[in-house]
């Protein structure tokens, strides 16, 4: 009978060592969460990878032309003409402002509209509509009424109309002799009077309605009118020659 009891609970003690022997067992073949989340976070990505495809590079463009005249040619003659302590000392373009009054918008309610599209032709800039800021009774001008359209040029833009005005507008003038040298403030900035927009091959002479005016404005960081006239004829603006110093002598 001692026997028998000893068997029977050695029986009892080896059952529950076998459920956690089976349960261990288990728990281990059965992976865990994370290691089911890390398993799929790999298969999309490998699939988002493998879906991307890899963009062209884009192509390079070229610098303007006459950006790359100042700086091979311009900015050394230059600095060695008014002998600079500092390259950046140098004149240089800053702005060009492009500018059409419309007094007719007043009666003509399409002025505006046809005036901001041929600028924005000559230009490649969508301009901005001037408004009064003030009411004139003589003139019959009410405040907020547009008065003209305005683009302002820097960077690439401004050098690439620089170069369209001297190179290919300018000339298309009737009778033109070159231009006045007498035109600057005191601080190397150019105005320039333009009276057809005609003259800018991007016009088309049968598309417009009415010849404009146009007044361009060409903004340096000269600090004199020697300096900003140097550098304008440097680049290739067509001044008049001045015959000074060779009808003294």
């Amino acid at each position: 009978m001692v026997s028998n009891k000893n068997n029977k609970s050695n029986d009892e003690t080896k059952k529950p060592v076998k459920k956690a022997k089976a349960s261990s067992v288990s728990k281990s073949k059965s992976p865990s969460k994370s290691s089911k989340a890390k398993v799929a976070k790999d298969v999309s990505v490998s699939k988002n990878s493998s879906s991307k495809t890899i963009a062209p590079s884009a192509k390079k463009v070229d610098p303007p032309r006459l950006k790359v005249k100042f700086e091979n040619e311009v900015l050394p003659a230059l600095f060695k003409e008014f002998d600079y302590k500092s390259v950046m000392q140098v004149p240089r373009l800053e702005k060009i402002v492009v500018n059409i009054g419309l007094g007719e918008a007043l009666v003509n309610g399409k002025a505006v509209e046809n005036a901001s599209r041929d600028l924005s032709l000559i230009t490649g800039q969508k301009p901005i509509v001037n408004n009064a800021r003030k009411s004139i009774a003589a003139f019959k001008l009410r405040e907020g009424q547009a008065v003209g359209v305005s683009v302002t040029l820097r960077g690439r833009r401004m050098y690439e109309f620089f170069d369209r005005l001297i190179s290919s507008s300018l000339p298309r003038i009737r009778d033109f002799r070159g231009l006045s040298r007498k035109s600057l403030d005191g601080s190397g900035n150019y105005s320039l009077g333009i009276r057809e927009q005609s003259i800018f091959p991007e016009i088309d002479y049968n598309s417009i309605d009415k010849i404009r005016g146009l007044q361009v404005v060409i903004t340096t960081t000269a600090k004199s009118n020697n300096e900003g006239l140097r550098l304008l004829e440097s680049l290739g603006m067509p001044l008049i020659r001045d015959t000074r110093n060779k009808s003294n002598n």
